[in-house]
């Protein structure tokens, strides 16, 4: 596990070889199979699980009920709060989209900002943040909102960073316990996401998505440019099947010239 030490500004298609050594090419029958497996894993002793588990995670205490993304079992929750924890977000209005338990939403009050919407189609999950919030000390800036992406709030307010770690993988999810693991055919559940964070971003302000590289970051990166933003690799932590990547977004009129 390693954290990327790129600070080029990169298009989210051309994601570096380091994240993306197999992108483009089919998965080998054993690669597959493991994919399957986790897969089968998650759904049904995870995410379909029938009781309410409270965990430590990054620092908070987490009470996690059934069908919303656990984040002792999916790391990326840890790693993107842990990235979180080095911004300085003091007086900051930030969206999390896709908050599962909270915990991106609390790393951001922890890391100082002011108010905090925590948006989860998952009505589960849009009340455990809540009761997340309220149980670590952060119910006075959390607000959980049970929501479609963005598409509900009104063009204002405004937010200065939008935080997302969406669905990593395309296919049609099975029932709402699936839509944490599958975004629906062609990322049909993220099509909207990318122009909307645009949408209701601040000047000067910031969007962090997390992928990883068995997502098809062509088709996301496609998305990511049509929305009018451009991408900087921020953060990466590998595994044996595949490497999280945290990347940075903001409106391309803002780039700078990449260092």
């Amino acid at each position: 596990m390693k954290e990327a030490s790129r600070s080029k500004a990169i298009e989210v298609a051309a994601i570096p070889a380091s994240a993306l050594d197999r992108r483009g090419k089919p998965h080998g029958p054993f690669r597959r199979l493991l994919r399957a497996f986790i897969h089968f894993f998650s759904y049904h002793v995870i995410l379909s699980r029938r009781n309410v588990r409270t965990i430590p995670a990054a620092g908070f205490r987490l009470s996690v009920p059934p069908t919303v993304f656990h984040p002792r079992f999916f790391l990326s929750s840890e790693y993107f709060a842990e990235f979180i924890d080095r911004l300085d977000l003091s007086g900051k209005s930030v969206a999390d989209i896709g908050t599962g338990s909270g915990i991106l939403a609390l790393a951001a009050a922890r890391a100082g900002a002011t108010n905090v919407l925590a948006l989860d189609i998952n009505p589960n999950a849009a009340r455990s943040a809540r009761q997340n919030a309220q149980a670590n000390g952060f119910g006075n800036c959390v607000t959980a909102v049970c929501a479609n992406l963005l598409d509900s709030l009104a063009p204002r307010p405004l937010f200065d960073v939008i935080l997302a770690s969406p669905p990593k993988h395309a296919g049609e999810p099975r029932d709402l316990a699936d839509r944490g693991w599958h975004a629906g055919p062609q990322y049909r559940d993220l099509a909207a996401l990318f122009e909307q964070a645009h949408e209701r971003l601040k000047p000067g302000g910031s969007i962090y998505v997390m992928l990883s590289s068995d997502s098809d970051l062509d088709l996301l990166g496609r998305l990511i440019n049509k929305a009018g933003l451009r991408a900087r690799l921020v953060y990466e932590r590998s595994f044996y099947i595949e490497s999280m990547v945290l990347y940075e977004l903001r409106p391309a009129a803002q780039h700078a010239v990449p260092l």
